[in-house]
């Protein structure tokens, strides 16, 4: 049974900073004469103190100012960050839908590629080849799949990640904003085949900046301000509270 908790999760990035900016012609002689330039490390809080429980059957939208943390929440909750403060635990398959067309290895073909990536999703030899045909078929790449993904368009690329990427059954599925991929009838594809993964997962957890993508599909919001939960509540609740501190210093 899919489930996400967290119990006062901090992550902190300790970020290494050169003091001071060097021309070209003090950097090859620092160079040349091994000098070590002198550094700060500064530490930056991007989640702090963040307790969260997330059950099966709840649609969780995020939302929060440009650096609130959300897209790294979604990120610790994926695993790729590990939390340096408190505990996480997130049970059920993972599908993440965020960052989708990087790790593609660009001198393989198009049918490399879906196999290379759907082991990258957890995919086993087995599990992949029957989603291979399927995967080929939705992304309507055609005879561009023998090809080597370095002469796609932006397009092609990005419209053979979300193909591969939405193959997967998830249990947690955490999507980071909405999609839109290729021409006007690719994205009426893409737009149903993600209403029919979000149907079949057992929990969801959703970043936007658009609120309205989240009041639909989502029933319980998360309000994240400076890496700290602010709110959490009914989607429209939070949402609500959230437009009106963004809208309060305009009207003042």
């Amino acid at each position: 049974m899919a489930r996400i908790e967290l119990d006062r999760v901090g992550l902190t990035f300790e970020v290494r900073q050169h003091l001071g900016r060097q021309t070209l012609k003090e950097f090859l002689i620092n160079r040349l004469l091994r000098r070590r330039l002198q550094h700060s490390r500064v530490k930056v809080r991007a989640l702090e103190d963040v307790s969260l429980r997330i059950g099966p059957g709840e649609r969780v939208g995020v939302v929060g100012h440009n650096g609130a943390g959300k897209s790294t929440l979604l990120k610790l909750l994926a695993g790729i960050y590990p939390p340096t403060a408190g505990h996480r635990v997130v049970e059920g398959h993972i599908a993440s839908l965020f960052d989708i067309s990087l790790g593609f290895e660009m001198e393989g073909s198009g049918w490399e590629n879906i196999v290379y990536r759907g082991y990258l999703q957890g995919e086993t030899p087995r599990s992949i080849t029957d989603k291979i045909q399927e995967i080929a078929e939705f992304s309507e790449l055609g005879e561009f799949l023998k090809m080597p993904v370095r002469h796609y368009s932006a397009g092609m690329l990005v419209r053979l990640a979300f193909s591969i990427a939405t193959a997967v059954k998830p249990e947690v599925l955490l999507i980071d904003e909405v999609l839109s991929v290729g021409d006007l009838s690719f994205q009426d594809k893409a737009r149903q085949r993600m209403r029919d993964m979000m149907a079949r997962a057992e929990l969801i957890v959703m970043v936007s900046h658009e609120l309205d993508p989240l009041r639909k599909f989502c029933q319980r919001g998360i309000w994240l301000d400076h890496g700290k939960v602010r709110l959490d509540g009914p989607i429209d609740d939070v949402v609500g509270a959230y437009t009106d501190s963004v809208r309060r210093p305009v009207a003042a």
